[in-house]
């Protein structure tokens, strides 16, 4: 039987940001709660918050089994991926065998599951399996998904009450503008006004404020600048607006 401690595995680099600590932490108390300590935990915000970039993070620094949810999924496709990520390569039998091979599987490793999109297991009735699972082997679980995700297992009281804590991922600020532009544009001096416009704009939201720091990138090299500011900067911002199109002249 594997241990339950966090296992660090230095591969990999991400920003330091917030959300990424308090996720960690997360992780943290779930893997190390007691044994009659309910040990589920729900992380959940809005789109683009760097949810699933900081449950990555916790799969790679922890060992833990990780899986998405997609909309397509049935309950049987649930456990077939779950078995698979448990080293099953064909997953086979009915529901019930599959259930029964996790159950025994976690019972002989019992690893940190992260459930991505979890909110989608909760629309398409997965969320009987998630409480099972978590009941018959007390493998620890981490539920990652979109703000309304606590609402939507409340409706559920049994499985409601395996949650231990329940964090919410929060926008970006200017400290993890500045950590988030060290790892993407370490060749680029991005001035603090301009950081902080970007988060403005973006609304805090991680991944719209990579993909503009990638922006001001390239618009550094095509001009030559090696530091650029909110006066000097004239290049993109992805603010997540709908294009629109310029009026032509009558």
């Amino acid at each position: 039987m594997t241990s339950n401690h966090l296992r660090v595995n230095p591969s990999g680099t991400i920003a330091p940001i917030k959300n990424v600590a308090a996720c960690r932490a997360l992780v943290e108390a779930l893997i190390t709660a007691p044994a009659h300590v309910p040990n589920v935990g729900m992380f959940s915000g809005f789109s683009g918050y760097g949810k699933t970039m900081a449950a990555d993070y916790c799969r790679n620094t922890t060992g833990a089994i990780m899986i998405e949810v997609f909309d397509s999924w049935t309950r049987k496709k649930f456990c077939a991926s779950l078995l698979i990520e448990l080293g099953v390569p064909k997953p086979r039998g009915s529901l019930s065998d599959m259930m029964d091979e996790i159950v025994e599987r976690l019972g002989d490793d019992p690893r940190l599951i992260i459930i991505d999109e979890a909110h989608t297991a909760v629309d398409r009735s997965m969320v009987e399996l998630i409480r099972q699972i978590n009941k018959l082997a007390h493998a620890p679980m981490l539920l990652v998904g979109e703000e309304d995700l606590p609402k939507k297992l409340s409706a559920f009281e049994n499985a409601d009450n395996l949650v231990l804590e329940r964090v919410l991922a929060q926008p970006c600020d200017l400290d993890d503008a500045r950590a988030l532009a060290r790892l993407y544009v370490p060749r680029v001096e991005i001035a603090d006004d301009l950081l902080a416009a970007f988060v403005r704009e973006t609304g805090g939201r991680a991944r719209r404020i990579v993909s503009t720091l990638q922006a001001a990138n390239t618009w550094a090299v095509n001009t030559g600048s090696a530091e650029i500011d909110a006066s000097s900067y004239r290049g993109r911002i992805v603010t997540g607006a709908l294009p629109t199109r310029r009026q032509r002249a009558a």
